[in-house]
Parts: structure tokens; C-alpha cells; sequence
């Protein structure tokens, strides 16, 4: 399986070394390069083809609302960092195919990058209710998940291996993978990434 090829973009150098720094840490990323957001990103883009665009938005992130709005259509998805709450509707509105608060857990990168990759909604629950025009949030009745199944999607989420999450939880690892199944299906999902995304939607785990 191919490393999942990232460019992290952001006006202050620090927190661009800082994201490379923490994806470095997680197994399955590569960060193809790295830019500020005064930079000619179309340039840096076909140069780098990654995947998707880890943006971090900064404490004042109206300059580079304005250039996400303006990234041709055939630009990867971004996944936009915000300071709070406060800018989620007007960063949904540039068009970010994921939306998370700057504080987001490190190990929780990879499976947000891995979704907005892939195309699917990845929205911090604690956003949600700060956009309106959000594209596809699921309706409905919520899952049901067992208590057991609820701890191994929260292990799931931090990209743990069946062995080690069966080690957590003091069970066999052909239980885990009876879970696994089963948090799959009852969540309409083909993978475990997609597990963990929609969990996020709908408020069954927080990023």
C-alpha cells in the first residue's frame, strides 16, 4: 500500500515544520513537501502531486480563505486547520473537503487525511453545529453500537492494529475483528478509515 502523499501548507513556518513533524511520527503519510500560503501553490502542486493538502489556517485566516477559494477544481482536497469555531462556516464555504480545530489530536491525522483523500465529509463534531451549508452530513436515527464496539472504534480511530487493540481491551483478536465487522456494517462502511470518519460525523467519536 502506498504512503499517503501529503502537502502541508501554512503562513507561519513553525507550525508548517511542526505538522511535518507530527506526520513523520505516522506510519502510512509522506509529506511530499512543504509551502507557505503566499507561495504559488499551482507550481508547488504539480511539482509535489500529493493526495491531499493539510492547511493550517492560522489565527487570522482570511488571506488564505480567499486562496482556497480559488484553487482550479482539479486540486486535491483540503483539510483545513482553524484557531475555533468561530471560522468553520466561512472555511466550509471556500470549498474544504475536512474541517478540524488547530488542538486536534496528532494520532487522529492520518485517518482525517486519509478520508478527505478520499473524498468523504470529514467535519469536526465540534463544528458541526458552526455549519449550516455543511454537503453531506448524515441523517437519521444514530447507529447503535454496543459499549464494547464504541471502544474499539475510539482504538480504531487512533489507528491501531487488531492485535493491539484486542491487547487493550483484554479480548482475543478474532473478537476484535467480529467488532470490526460489525462497527462496519452497522456504519455503512467499506474500510476502517470510513468507519472512523462517519463515526466523526456523527458524533459517535471527537476528534
Amino acid at each position: 500500500m502506498n504512503d499517503l502523499r501529503v502537502l502541508v501548507v501554512a503562513g507561519d513556518q513553525l507550525a508548517r515544520a511542526g505538522l511535518a513533524a507530527l506526520l513523520a511520527q505516522q506510519p502510512g503519510t509522506l509529506t511530499v513537501d512543504q509551502a507557505g500560503a503566499d507561495e504559488d501553490l499551482q507550481i508547488v502542486l504539480e511539482a509535489s502531486r500529493p493526495d491531499v493538502v493539510l492547511w493550517d489556517l492560522g489565527w487570522n485566516p482570511a488571506g488564505d480563505l480567499e486562496r482556497i477559494a480559488q484553487l482550479p477544481e482539479n486540486t486535491p482536497p483540503v483539510l483545513a486547520l482553524i484557531p475555533d469555531e468561530s471560522h468553520a462556516a466561512e472555511t466550509w464555504a471556500a470549498g474544504v473537503g475536512g474541517l478540524l480545530l488547530r488542538d486536534v489530536d496528532a494520532g487522529l491525522l492520518l485517518p482525517a487525511l486519509a478520508a478527505t483523500a478520499q473524498g468523504l465529509v470529514v467535519l469536526d463534531p465540534a463544528l458541526s453545529g458552526a455549519t449550516p451549508t455543511a454537503r453531506s452530513l448524515p441523517t437519521g436515527p444514530l447507529p447503535e453500537l454496543t459499549q464494547r464496539e464504541l471502544q474499539a472504534l475510539r482504538l480504531l480511530a487512533e489507528g491501531l492494529p487488531n492485535k493491539t487493540i484486542a491487547t487493550r481491551l483484554g479480548i482475543s483478536e478474532h473478537t476484535v475483528k467480529f467488532h470490526v465487522n460489525s462497527i462496519l456494517g452497522k456504519l455503512g462502511a467499506q474500510s476502517r478509515t470510513e468507519a472512523v470518519t462517519r463515526a466523526t460525523r456523527l458524533g459517535l467519536i471527537l476528534l
